[in-house]
């Protein structure tokens, strides 16, 4: 099975069940309605491809016959994977300039920014002391 290459609507599908943490396949269908709207079947089938390739994992849900689906330890190297070709196709390898265009197409907003902060001081924690590369 490669898994490096995953087809949009799976990562689509696995990008909003990641931000919702666990779903079912109606939850998630109308979490992407407003910018991929999907027949509850589609749904299903993309779900079925993701479990397959052990990017999702289903369990019983608590009331009636849906499953309730979550994204897998696995998805980290999906997304892992996709970063690096962008970062090396697009970018040239410069990260700085692929954050750069992130930040100018979706400016960060105050939370974030103190997220960002937060993530800057612990890189320079992790780097006192070290000559970088």
């Amino acid at each position: 099975m490669n898994i490096k290459h995953v087809p949009t609507a799976e990562l689509e599908v696995l990008a909003s069940l990641r931000q919702m943490e666990q779903a079912t396949a109606r939850e998630i269908r109308e979490h992407m309605q407003p910018y991929r709207p999907m027949a509850h079947g589609s749904v299903m089938n993309l779900l079925k491809r993701l479990e397959a390739k052990k990017l999702v994992a289903k369990k019983k849900g608590p009331v009636g016959k849906a499953f309730v689906y979550r994204p897998t330890a696995a998805t980290s190297s999906i997304y892992g994977n996709l970063l690096d070709r962008l970062l090396n196709r697009v970018f040239g390898g410069d990260s700085l300039a692929m954050v750069a265009s992130l930040f100018e197409t979706k400016p960060p907003d105050r939370h974030q920014l103190d997220k960002l902060e937060e993530l800057l001081d612990d890189l320079r924690q992790k780097h006192r002391g070290k000559d970088l590369p």
